[in-house]
């Protein structure tokens, strides 16, 4: 899996590509947690590249969320793959996650959040 990590004032953004399975799961918790380390609270991941995702993955993101929530942030998924976004529906997970249809919807909760801060 390739992870690219964007940070911003607010929070980190992760484009992800390839495969979230058992064997790349821990190097997506691991750069989440460098991210949190660094002071940002909130996580985006950005799904449009993921073309596999297996139970491995999926309980990884969920303990992913409980890591970003524990450290008082909030973690949202953006352009989920049509086979991932069945994945989440058949788990429902998609009642868990924040879902998103585009990045730039998800980059907008967090920068409508931001200024709602600073007021």
């Amino acid at each position: 899996m390739e992870i690219h990590v964007k940070t911003s004032d607010n929070f980190c953004t992760f484009q992800l590509k390839g495969r979230l399975d058992l064997t790349t799961a821990s190097q997506l918790k691991e750069k989440v947690q460098q991210c949190l380390t660094e002071g940002h609270k909130n996580v985006l991941l950005n799904m449009s590249q993921v073309d596999f995702i297996n139970s491995s993955g999926l309980g990884t993101l969920v303990s992913t969320l409980k890591i970003v929530r524990t450290n008082n942030g909030r973690i949202l998924l953006s352009s989920l793959a049509p086979y991932v976004q069945e994945i989440f529906e058949i788990t429902q997970l998609s009642h868990i996650f924040e879902i998103f249809e585009s990045e730039s919807e998800a980059c907008a909760v967090f920068e409508e959040r931001a200024v709602g801060n600073t007021v």
